[in-house]
């Protein structure tokens, strides 16, 4: 799997919500720490799905998590 050309900020979110782990993140959002992982390092682009749960989990818009880089 190479890096994606989707840019992330689910790192800096994490911190900014409490230094979320991502184990925590994980679980709100019903998937694996190794999947959040790979999405949060850009070696994995989530579905669509995902990225709103993931939003919805930070309580911001899906374009404050992701950027699209093409």
């Amino acid at each position: 799997m190479g890096e994606t050309a989707m840019r992330n900020q689910i790192r800096r979110l994490r911190f900014e919500h409490g230094e979320m782990t991502q184990q925590a993140l994980a679980e709100r959002v019903g998937v694996t720490r190794q999947t959040v992982i790979a999405i949060e390092q850009g070696k994995y682009s989530p579905s669509l799905e995902l990225g709103f749960k993931i939003a919805r989990a930070f309580g911001v818009g899906i374009d404050e998590v992701f950027q699209y880089e093409g």
